[in-house]
Order: structure tokens, then sequence, then C-alpha cells
């Protein structure tokens, strides 16, 4: 388990360490497949659930019921799927968890995390709002193209992988890909931006 904490999923370390002291003893007891599902997907699943609009703490939240998930269903998931498999679990407890928080009426809370040799403030502000209009042109899309979107052109899954996790025809996905383009595209030129 230390190794899975050191080493991360290629992200920030800070991030798999708070995940990983909160799931439960499973991983240990799952074995060498779950720790390395845990360690090689961590990131794609906290993207995912990050992307569907939850916060950076829910996405740690979504993270753990995807990995408890996959902990109970490890036998079923077949080894050339699995991050398909992760990436559709996150899509569906992103989807489980927005629709309670709806339902409570809470607002949305964003977390900027801390970086590194930081930019200008200047900087920061100008990426925190071009983020953050991305993120409404997103958010605003038809769900069947804001997912084919997300997990094509932000997760940067292949059109066969995509088409594996929506259960979907991959030309049902390139056309649902091309809209979502069109689509951000129309929004980005209608705020006036480059």
């Amino acid at each position: 388990m230390d190794s899975v904490i050191k080493t991360g999923a290629g992200g920030d370390s800070s991030r798999v360490e708070l995940i990983a002291a909160s799931v439960p003893d499973r991983i240990e007891a799952a074995g060498e497949r779950l720790a390395r599902l845990f360690r090689d997907h961590l990131d794609v699943v906290w993207r995912t659930a990050r992307r569907f609009g939850l916060s950076s703490a829910e996405a740690e939240d979504a993270a753990q019921q995807v990995f408890l998930v996959a902990s109970k269903r490890l036998p079923d998931i077949p080894t050339d799927a699995e991050r398909s498999f992760l990436v559709g679990a996150a899509i569906n407890v992103a989807r489980t968890m927005l629709r309670s928080k709806l339902r409570k009426r809470e607002d949305l809370v964003e977390e900027h995390d801390a970086m590194d040799g930081r930019p200008n403030p200047e900087e920061l502000l100008g990426r925190a709002r071009a983020r953050a209009a991305a993120d409404r042109i997103v958010a605003s899309m038809p769900e069947d193209l804001r997912v084919a979107f997300v997990l094509f052109e932000l997760e940067e899954m292949t059109m066969i992988e995509v088409s594996e996790v929506l259960g979907i025809p991959a030309g049902t996905v390139a056309s649902r890909i091309r809209r979502a383009r069109d689509v951000f595209r129309a929004a980005v030129a209608a705020m006036g931006a480059p």
C-alpha cells in the first residue's frame, strides 16, 4: 500500500495520499490487481468526476466510491477493459452525486489547489476565468454530447474506448464529438474569446 501512496498516479501526491488513507483495508486484501488499478487509474477517475461538475473534495469522494465498487466487482472486470469500467463507474457516481446535490440545493463550491511555482495573480485570474468559462460551456451541452466530448477531448480516450464506455457505436461517438465541438466553438465565439 505504501508504494501506491508514494508513486501515486502521476498527479498530485497529496490527493493520492488523502484518498488512499481513507480507502478501507480492502485494497490490500484484494491484492496486486486492485492496487495497480488504483495506482494507474486514480487520476483519470478523479478528473472524470471533476469534469462532470464535482468539486475537488467531491471528486475525491467519488474516486473512493469508484474504487470500492471496483473492489467488489473485481472478478467481473475484464483486464482489457479496466480503464473503461472505471471511467464508466466514475461517470455514474458523478451523476448520482450531482442529482443528490441538486435535490439538496447545495451551492457548488470551487476549490483552488495550491500550485508550486505559481504564476502572477493576473495570469491566475485569467486562467481561472478561462477554465470557468470552458466549464460553463461544457456543462451547458446536452448530456450525450458532454459525455462524449469530455471522454474524447479532455480524457483523451480513443473513439473505441468511448464507444465501449458508453455502449454505443463508434460512428455515433464520432457524430456526438463533432456536434459537441461545434457547440463549444459557437459558445466561445459568442463570448468573443479567441
